[in-house]
This record gives structure tokens, C-alpha cells and sequence, in this order.
């Protein structure tokens, strides 16, 4: 054979082993959007910066749907990153870019504008879009009362299609849509009568009403809806698919609605009333007592603004307060509890939260090993109330019941029994107001809340300054000045 046949023949041999080649690789199936995750090691999850979904305070990343998607991410074995968008419109812009974010997790509602952006996953939270007017003005109470008022809502959000559609009812309506603002924006400009009226989500408002004494609800505007994940219209099924599964093992675990409840659970305790108070209070009184907070914290390694609450809770920042039966001081301490952690004086402001700090890390080191955080945290508040051993007897009732004696979602359905003799009188230490301790936990739950959001680390130090800017209160400072929560 001629050195040309042969090169002929290798060169064919060649173009068909290229040809295998190729055939072969377009037979490999390509990753599927889970198996990608996993082989990268990293979940990245795009949100919306605000108290109901994700913002970060001196211990770290926090928030509803930050708690949820670090679970998700840790089922699946990978580590979270998080980007904030700028609006609503850019999570969907940003959603299943290349190299982008493949879910959000924002709060979102499915609509029909929606579903062509990107695919939603089974609800977590039911909400109820709420029409917000300012205390003292005209309240509407229908759509009709919409018509010729100033209103603004978030650009890119359910509510514009919402007003979209009442705008063809009726044509006279006239709204502006921006995305240079969140929730928290809309709700202080009701507040301050810059705008008429706004629309949030009900979980939103229960979030920040509490910084704005004077915005209401006029109506809710239609029907609840339920907040789901999305994940980008072109990607395959099994990134949701996988969501889907987490989202229905949470909601039958528990986990989803202790979340719901350390979130939501206890954010209309104050009130009106009560909310524009302790606004008043952080500003007149806290700078006063914060620096010993925050001492007597660092002593006992724990967070000042727990501290902080629990003063509140007891005496209102109020250092020579004596109740009825003889507590007294700040921290409202008996006579044998101040003994015990070397308080001489009561009425001392200092000596007081020192030995509430002390007495409170005493009882949280006391509580059973099986109680773990964050229950332990309002555990060890329920015993600093009522007492530990009127704390076992209702974990005792809880366990009778089948329910879980270390979950304070359990417990404190258990707590108010104490007080009722069919259920006392089968308890090692009997009777107790045991009522007490739930609106205790509630309210301290709510003070320091509200601390934590004032008191991220771009405001350390405003406070002990006299200089924190509370909506509603210190109107004299310029609106800028508004913690950005």
C-alpha cells in the first residue's frame, strides 16, 4: 500500500473516531441545576434587604427568610451566599444569570405577571395586602377611597398589579411606583404625611409598626395570599423539586412554624400605645443606663440589649421603682435574689442590672442541658419570671401532653394551666400565675427586637449619643437620619 493510501486511511480512521467522539459527548447528560449546587458546594440565594426577609445586626446575618434558606442550604450540604437586590424588578433581572443567583428567597407572591419571569415553589407564609393610612386623616375603607389620594408602593411589586387592575375599575386612581425605596421608607412617609397611602404585606407592617405610631390599616385589599421561593423560568425541575421537598419537611416538623413564631409570633404585643412609649423611652431614658448594660453584658457574655429589655420589661428604665410586694430597682429585684448576687442596694441603677445580669446567667446555666437556643434564651426568661421550679412543672405538662418539653412554642401553652387548679394540683410546686411568664417572654421578645434593628453596627454608638432617630418621636432630625433597618 502507498504511503498516500495509508495517510487516506488513517486520516478516515481519525475522522470517525472524531466522529464517535462527538456523538459520544452529546450523549452526556448535562448537570442538572441540583447536581451543579452540590459540585460547587454553594447555594446562591438573592434577597431583599429589610427586617421580614434579611439584614445583619452585631451577630451576624438574620431574618426570616435568611433562617429558612440557611436550613435549606445546610440540608443540601452547601454554604449560603446571599446578594441583595437593589428592587423587586432586579431580583428577576438577576435570577439564573450566569453565575448568578438560582434562587430568591424575598417574600415574593406568585402572580400571573410572575410565573413568566421564573417558577415558584409550595407557600411558606400567608400574608394580606393592606392599605396604610396615617392616624387622624380620612380613612378609606374601600377601593373606591383610593381615588384621589397621594399613594406610592414598591416598583416592580404585587401591589402594582394590584392597582393596575383597581385602575381600570376606576380610572381616576393614580399612583406612583418607586424602587427607591422599601417597606420601611413607605410606611415613615405615611407616618409623616408625605404620602396619603401605601400598600405592604401584613407580615411587613407587623415587622415595623412599632416604629411608626401613626400609620393604620384602612382595609385589606383582597383576598391572603401566600409568599413562595422562585427559581428562573429556563432552569430544569430539580432545584425546585428539591425546595419543594424541604418546604413540605419544615411545615410538618415544626421547624417552619417556630420560625413563623420567633418572627412573628409575638410582634403586635405592644400596641400602639405601648410601641410609641418605649420610642419615647429609648430616646429619654436608655442613654442613661446603656454604658451599664452594656458592662455588666460583657461580664456575663450576654447580648446587652437582652439586658436592655429585660430592664424595660421590669421597671421601664426606671432605677427607684418598688412595686407592691416589695421588688425593687431597675431589674426589679427581691430582697433575697439581690442578696444572692451581692446587690447591697437596689435603687443603685448599676448594682441593679449587674446582679439581674448575674441572676439571669444563674438561671439560664441551671436549665436542663437538653434545652438548646434560641429556647433556652426565653426559657431562662420564664424562669427569671416565674421561677424554675414552676418552669419544670408546666415542661412536665407539655411532655403529659405529647407536646415537646423543650420547645418554648410547646411550653408556653402549658405555662397558663399552672394557674388552674385542675392542672396545679397534679404539679410538684402548684399554683403560679403562669400567664405571667408568656406575656414576659412576649414583650422582652419585642424590646429586644426592636433594640436589635436600631442598634446595627452603623448606628453603634448613636444611641449612648442621644442622637438615634426613632420614627415618630424626634421629628426635629432630618429624615435621612432614620435607621436604615
Amino acid at each position: 500500500m502507498s504511503t498516500h493510501s495509508v495517510l487516506r486511511q488513517r486520516c478516515a480512521q481519525w475522522l470517525v473516531a472524531l466522529g464517535l467522539f462527538l456523538m459520544l459527548g452529546a450523549c452526556v447528560e448535562k448537570p442538572s441545576t441540583l447536581e451543579r449546587i452540590k459540585e460547587d458546594g454553594v447555594l446562591r440565594v438573592i434577597t431583599r434587604n429589610s427586617p421580614a426577609t434579611y439584614f445583619q445586626d452585631r451577630n451576624g446575618e438574620t431574618g426570616f427568610e435568611y433562617e429558612l434558606v440557611k436550613r435549606f442550604a445546610d440540608d443540601l450540604g452547601v454554604e449560603l451566599q446571599i446578594e441583595t437586590a437593589d428592587n423587586l424588578d432586579d431580583i428577576f433581572t438577576r435570577l439564573g444569570q450566569p453565575n448568578g443567583p438560582v434562587l430568591a428567597a424575598a417574600g415574593l407572591v406568585s402572580s400571573e405577571q410572575r410565573k413568566t419571569q421564573a417558577r415558584f415553589s409550595h407557600p411558606y407564609l400567608e400574608v394580606t395586602p393592606q392599605v396604610i393610612y396615617r392616624n387622624g386623616k380620612t380613612r378609606p375603607t374601600n377601593a373606591a377611597g383610593l381615588v384621589g389620594k397621594r399613594i406610592m408602593v414598591l416598583k416592580g411589586s404585587s401591589h402594582v398589579e394590584q392597582l393596575a387592575d383597581l385602575k381600570k375599575q376606576y380610572p381616576g386612581l393614580e399612583y406612583e411606583e418607586s424602587d427607591q425605596v422599601e417597606v420601611v421608607d413607605l410606611l415613615r412617609m405615611v407616618d409623616e404625611g408625605q404620602i396619603d397611602l401605601t400598600l405592604v404585606d401584613s407580615n411587613e407592617l407587623a415587622m415595623n409598626q412599632v416604629y411608626f405610631p401613626n400609620v393604620r390599616v384602612a382595609f385589606d385589599l383582597g383576598d391572603a395570599r401566600d409568599q413562595r421561593w422562585a427559581v428562573a423560568a429556563g432552569e430544569d425541575a430539580s432545584l425546585l423539586n428539591e425546595i419543594n421537598a424541604f418546604l413540605d419537611k419544615v411545615e410538618k416538623n415544626g421547624t417552619l412554624q417556630r420560625l413563623k413564631d420567633r418572627y412573628y409570633g409575638h410582634v403586635d404585643v405592644l400596641g400602639y400605645v405601648g410601641a410609641y412609649t418605649f420610642a419615647q423611652h429609648l430616646q429619654e431614658r436608655l442613654p442613661r443606663f446603656e454604658k451599664h448594660f452594656r458592662n455588666s453584658a460583657k461580664q456575663e457574655q450576654v447580648d446587652w440589649r437582652l439586658l436592655a429589655a429585660i430592664g424595660y420589661q421590669e421597671s421601664m428604665w426606671q432605677p427607684e421603682v418598688t412595686s407592691k410586694t416589695g421588688v425593687r430597682g431597675l431589674m426589679m429585684l427581691t430582697q433575697r435574689t439581690a442578696q444572692a448576687m451581692g446587690v447591697s442596694n437596689r435603687l443603685d441603677p448599676v448594682q441593679s442590672i449587674r446582679g439581674g445580669a448575674k441572676y439571669f446567667t444563674y438561671v439560664k446555666d441551671q436549665l436542663d442541658d437538653s434545652i438548646k437556643e434560641p429556647d433556652r434564651t426565653w426559657f431562662a426568661l420564664a424562669a427569671y419570671n416565674v421561677g424554675s421550679g414552676h418552669l419544670d412543672d408546666a415542661r412536665k405538662l407539655a411532655e403529659r401532653e405529647g407536646l415537646n418539653p423543650n420547645r418554648w412554642l410547646d411550653v408556653k401553652k402549658m405555662l397558663p394551666r399552672l394557674a388552674q387548679k385542675k392542672w396545679y394540683s397534679k404539679t410538684k410546686y402548684g399554683y403560679a400565675r403562669g400567664g405571667e411568664p408568656v406575656h414576659f417572654v412576649a414583650n422582652i421578645r419585642r424590646y429586644y427586637d426592636i433594640l436589635t434593628w436600631v442598634t446595627q453596627p452603623q448606628l453603634e454608638g448613636q444611641v449612648a449619643e442621644g442622637n438615634l432617630h426613632v420614627p415618630g418621636v424626634n421629628k426635629d432630625k432630618p429624615a435621612e437620619q432614620s435607621p436604615q433597618l
